[in-house]
């Protein structure tokens, strides 16, 4: 089964809950406060692994959620972060933000890894609140939760070279001789519905990986048939074989053939129609093929094209050497895949860095008989408040009056009693002189 795309959730570890803690140690008098720091919660990171080559385990398995770090130790010790959660992905993995759109990472060399979703902070133990006034501070941090996020994967397979070309024109036979793969073949159109890879041995020394992809047709760069899933992996080829049926066996003019499938690359991107292309004119040993290739060349030459033309008969074994060895040629002559430096240089630039911003700014607006108070970094404040201490309560309210909350609300109309909701936190506006 080939899987070349999926969607999957991804959630950081939350971060261990800072320690209300006191030194209790003989003949120490009062001891101090001694709890100590949460742990950061794991992040979830894609690692490239060359071994696999479809998406399918993402297909049964869909959340991925990191461990949380470990609450804070008394004696003032740090609570132990956890370990990240690492998930492995095929090369040629290009992985989306599901909201925005956004490609967070295109990872197309063994090894290399990319963070998709942060764990959270440790919350602070309450050595870290104490000041003049509080020499003895029974306050600590929650940790922060971890980032969540849906992801779109999609698989773009890395080949040297990429067989295109209309259903049936024989690219599935081609790759079954040329190498030890076996795609399946069969007398009716969309025989391949999925890449097939093959390792092409030379017979020289040399070698390559090449890829038999579905067929196109028209109207594919607009996702007509199977479309953007089958241009998608063309995208990653050093060199394009495009194959086609010079005997007309379908009844197509092969001339208009090459053509059309020439426009479909174009028509999704100009860089993939650039991409160095051999043309190779197969069963070659049907009636019709030769006077087909002569009228062939006839109409290239009219357009002024020169490009290189080689007749073979896949079914029948013939004129396969010589299209390897030119294949050969020219990838020692290309320089490295032309989508894959652009997918590691969109690596460096797109991933992802996540950092908790506390931006403590904030609207209040009136909804219905609530007043709302909107604030991304006071809802990741509230998450760290741990009400069931009261001077942890007494000190979020104290930083809420210095922020001028209180004033916008009683500058909206908030009297004493209203309802107040900040996130999925309420509680009553109490009106003190």
């Amino acid at each position: 089964m080939f899987v070349d795309k999926a969607k999957i959730y991804v959630k950081g570890g939350k971060g261990g809950d800072g320690l209300i803690a006191f030194r209790r140690e003989a003949h120490v008098p009062e001891g101090g406060p001694a709890g100590g720091d949460g742990g950061r919660g794991g992040n979830v990171v894609f690692r490239v692994d060359e071994g696999l080559r479809t998406l399918v385990d993402f297909r049964y398995n869909k959340h991925y959620k990191a461990p949380s770090g470990e609450k804070g130790r008394n004696k003032g010790r740090h609570g132990a972060d956890a370990e990240d959660l690492i998930v492995r992905v095929p090369p040629g993995t290009v992985v989306i933000d599901d909201d925005t759109q956004e490609i967070i990472a295109d990872l197309t060399q063994h090894g290399q890894e990319v963070v998709v979703a942060r764990g959270g902070r440790g919350g602070r133990g309450n050595m870290r609140f104490v000041s003049p006034a509080n020499t003895a501070p029974r306050i600590a941090e929650n940790g922060d939760e971890g980032e969540e996020r849906w992801l779109v994967l999609e698989l773009k397979v890395l080949a040297d070279v990429g067989l295109v070309g209309f259903p049936s024109v024989g690219k599935s036979t081609l790759l079954s001789v040329v190498s030890a793969a076996k795609p399946k073949i069969g007398e009716y159109h969309f025989t391949t519905l999925s890449p097939n890879l093959g390792v092409v041995d030379v017979g020289d020394g040399r070698s390559f990986v090449m890829a038999d992809l579905p067929g196109l047709i028209e109207g594919a760069h607009q996702g007509v048939g199977l479309g953007h899933e089958f241009l998608r992996h063309v995208e990653r080829t050093r060199l394009i074989l495009h194959v086609i049926d010079m005997a007309a066996t379908e009844g197509r003019d092969p001339f208009e053939d090459w053509q059309k499938i020439n426009d479909e690359l174009r028509l999704y991107s100009e860089k993939l129609a650039e991409r160095p292309q051999l043309i190779i004119a197969n069963k070659m040993d049907m009636p019709g093929a030769e006077e087909h290739l002569a009228l062939f060349k006839e109409r290239l030459a009219e357009l002024g094209r020169d490009e290189e033309i080689f007749p073979i008969s896949a079914i029948a074994k013939k004129g396969l050497q010589q299209v390897l060895y030119r294949v050969a040629d020219l990838l020692e002559e290309l320089p490295d895949t032309p989508a894959a430096a652009e997918a590691a240089e969109t690596a460096e630039r797109k991933v992802y860095k996540y950092e908790p911003k506390d931006d403590m700014s904030f609207t209040v607006r009136r909804e219905n008989e609530y007043f709302v108070v909107d604030s991304p970094g006071i809802e990741r404040f509230i998450k760290r408040t741990n009400f069931s201490s009261y001077e942890a309560q007494l000190r979020f309210g104290r930083i809420l009056r210095k922020m001028g909350v209180d004033q916008e609300l009683r500058r909206k109309g908030a009297e004493d009693g209203d309802i107040v909701r900040i996130g999925d936190f309420e509680f009553e506006f109490v009106e003190n002189d």
